[in-house]
């Protein structure tokens, strides 16, 4: 099924996204209000911001729900009179997890299985969710596919697995049609440079602009199949309209099938910016240590996602760079 099938499918119904203050999730629910689809947010705004979501207030298709999925009852009520749930929301950072690691289980495990029982309880069939390359573990073998998921490196890692695993029983026991989304580094508009737990694109574009120290972590030569987010939008709209049989209880990648080290990505937004006339001279680029938990490479194998769910026609880290930085640049 191809993107423009999909949103026909799923046009005039009504969707839940939670954590759809998000970054990820604000850009689904923009995506689905301009493709006819209505949408409640489910957020607690921890991490997600109500800006984010702003342009949307008057819409009459769109309803927003400041709550916590770690209350069951809360999810009760929010999953009313919907047809199919988005669930993006979840507490992200391998280092957060790290530090602090039962608020993650608490938010990322807990409040997912709340959101799902809640879907079960109300009849709501279709289940889709983030999930995340993380539960690829330290397995060094690339490109990664589904199955060969190797020791887990986080308790973050830990929380995503056991939504997979949640995903799977609740499609054999009730026959939900749960389908997970095992993100590789996506970034885009709206994604927050701020904060200690920041990721590494929205924070190398803020300290190059502002001229702050730039610090990668360890050599640079690390490397990862970044993402731009309009292909995680597509993945998720996929799923939520295939009629594929075979992708419930299943999970995939959502990548492009390309890495690029620190470095490389480091120069490809130095450029832009410069292209762009926005790049500070003051800023220096240094070297820090590794950051616990990470693996040294990533990359996806998509074969799969493209198979059963139609993925093609991607937005790949080039054209998505220069997206975001012309989009950046203008908003300045």
């Amino acid at each position: 099924m191809n993107l423009a099938k999909a949103i026909q499918t799923i046009y005039s119904q009504h969707a839940l996204v939670t954590g759809g203050a998000g970054f990820i999730g604000s850009n689904l629910v923009a995506f689905l209000l301009e493709n006819g689809i209505t949408v409640t947010v489910l957020d607690n705004l921890s991490t997600g911001k109500r800006s984010n979501l702003a342009e949307f207030d008057s819409n009459t298709n769109f309803r927003f729900i400041e709550g916590d999925i770690t209350d069951y009852n809360t999810c009760l009520n929010a999953i009313q009179g919907v047809d199919f749930i988005s669930h993006q929301a979840a507490l992200g950072s391998v280092p957060r997890s790290i530090e602090f690691p039962h608020n993650t289980h608490n938010v990322n495990a807990t409040g997912f299985l709340n959101m799902l029982h809640a879907a079960k309880e109300s009849g709501v069939k279709r289940f889709v969710y983030a999930s995340s390359s993380s539960v690829y573990g330290d397995n060094v073998v690339s490109p990664k596919g589904i199955g060969m998921e190797g020791e887990l490196l986080s308790p973050y890692a830990v929380t995503k697995r056991l939504n997979e695993e949640y995903g799977m029983v609740y499609h054999k026991l009730h026959e939900m049609q749960t389908i997970g989304l095992r993100y590789f580094n996506v970034f885009g508009p709206k994604q927050d440079p701020n904060g200690v737990y920041a990721a590494a694109i929205p924070k190398f574009i803020d300290k190059m602009m502002m001229g702050e120290t730039l610090t990668i972590d360890g050599d640079g030569g690390q490397t990862r199949d970044f993402t731009f987010v309009r292909n995680a939008v597509k993945a998720n709209v996929l799923a939520l309209a295939t009629n594929n049989t075979e992708t419930y209880g299943s999970v995939f990648n959502v990548a492009c099938g390309q890495h690029f080290s620190l470095n490389q990505v480091v120069q490809a937004i130095k450029n832009g910016l410069i292209k762009n006339g926005k790049y500070n001279d003051a800023c220096r680029i240094i070297h820090g240590p590794y950051r616990a938990g990470d693996i040294r490479d990533s990359l996806a194998d998509i074969s799969l996602t493209t198979k059963q769910l139609g993925y093609t026609d991607l937005d790949f880290f080039e054209d998505g760079i220069d997206v975001y930085l012309r989009m950046l640049c203008t908003d300045v």
